[in-house]
């Protein structure tokens, strides 16, 4: 498949926003929640966070109306939900922001605790969360549920999806100012991600290296049981399906860029995360770094599950 940049930036971009939202949602329910022992999180840090999620989710939210023909007409992707995985994704992005909104409206209030009832910030923190968590499985599912494109079909497609977005969001919450209280918390979760994420896209870059298409030449041109041979292409001029569904990368390049992002979403956020948590005074920084660092091993890792995905179609072309 043809890398849309727009699409890549999106998923990547919205994806540490939920991965945000929902490290925020369930620390202000376990801390508002009357669990002892729950990692503070402060008022500073929390407001911060929201609005980091939000810029970046709303940010993606409109790099990816720039791959649609009539981005003016994206209102109506909506309409579809009982089907379509577009149209719920869609849908849950808009009610996500209902909880997040509701979050910052507490924190911005000049008494919270006297304005808003005292179980209100843990109950926009868990549905915040939760609504953040169906998100990004809503995103996952729209390349899940494609049967023409086996790659994507793939099992492991939606657990690697929930892992970028709870690895990214650990390490821009442990990026937070202010957020001394949940820092040693959002190290621990980097660390235990980082590889643990890694594992997962070896495991599915593994499997598709050795997944056959599910048809054949002969089917393709309505030969089945035959294998013929190519001499001539099917017509002269290139059209949409060969420019959006004829990508081809090599084999070497794609090992490169395999080892390039994992070094960049798993390796170094490790090895940033375990810095952080032996030097306490400069963890801001360094998880700020590994934040940076998981973004940009996302982008490879995003343009990669494009760029390896093989369409069927390609079968005729």
């Amino acid at each position: 498949m043809h890398p849309a940049f727009s699409v890549i930036f999106f998923t990547t971009l919205s994806g540490a926003g939920y991965g945000l939202m929902m490290w925020l949602g369930a620390l202000a329910l376990l801390q508002h929640g009357g669990l002892d022992g729950a990692p503070e999180l402060s008022l500073r840090a929390l407001g911060a966070g929201l609005l980091a999620s939000l810029l970046l989710v709303t940010a993606g939210l409109l790099s990816s109306t720039a791959h649609l023909g009539k981005p003016l007409r994206s209102w109506r992707a909506f309409s579809q939900w009982r089907t379509s995985w577009l149209s719920r994704e869609g849908v849950m992005a808009v009610l996500t922001y209902a909880p997040a909104l509701a979050l910052l409206a507490w924190l911005l209030a000049l008494s919270p605790e006297r304005a808003w009832p005292a179980a209100w910030p843990a109950l926009a923190g868990a549905a915040l969360s939760v609504c953040a968590l169906l998100t990004v499985a809503c995103t996952a599912m729209i390349y899940a549920s494609l049967p023409p494109i086996p790659a994507w079909r793939h099992p492991l497609v939606v657990p690697v999806y929930l892992a970028f977005a709870a690895l990214s969001g650990a390490a821009l919450l442990g990026a937070l100012p202010g957020g001394s209280g949940v820092g040693r918390v959002a190290a621990w979760a980097v660390a235990l991600l980082a590889p643990l994420t890694a594992l997962l896209k070896w495991r599915y870059w593994a499997a598709i290296d050795r997944q056959p298409l599910p048809a054949s030449r002969g089917d393709a041109l309505g030969l089945p049981g035959r294998q013929p041979s190519v001499f001539e292409r099917p017509h002269t001029e290139d059209n949409y399906l060969t420019r959006e569904m004829g990508y081809v990368l090599a084999r070497k390049h794609a090992a490169k860029l395999r080892r390039i992002g994992a070094g960049l979403f798993a390796g170094l956020p490790l090895a940033l995360a375990v810095a952080a948590l032996a030097l306490p005074a400069a963890g801001g920084a360094l998880m700020a770094a590994a934040a940076v660092s998981v973004l940009l091993g996302a982008l490879v890792e995003r343009w990669l599950f494009f760029a390896q995905a093989r369409h069927v179609v390609t079968l005729y072309y």
